[in-house]
């Protein structure tokens, strides 16, 4: 696995963790350990996106991303989600 696949695997898996953790927190809003542990998760997934993008391109795009005279959409020169090769780079 490449350096770009391996640091999308851990943006993946800290995802997992913070869904994980919402679903915790529905049922036990209280819980300040489990709201300390979300905030280090959030502060974690940012870092690691913002490395991604620093080396290797935007990692999710938003309208607000698309100028409007734009003439070529970047995302489409990579690998798509349901591609095979899409955790493999």
């Amino acid at each position: 696995m490449n350096e770009k696949a391996a640091l999308r695997r851990k943006i993946f898996e800290t995802d997992f963790a913070l869904y994980e953790l919402v679903l915790f927190l529905d049922s036990h809003p209280e819980n300040k350990k489990a709201m300390e542990l979300m905030a280090r998760y959030r502060k974690m997934r940012e870092e690691l996106v913002d490395d991604y993008e620093k080396r290797f391109g935007k990692y999710i795009v938003t309208l607000s991303d698309v100028p409007d005279d734009a003439e070529h959409w970047q995302w489409i020169d990579g690998p798509w989600p349901w591609d095979n090769d899409f955790m493999e780079g």
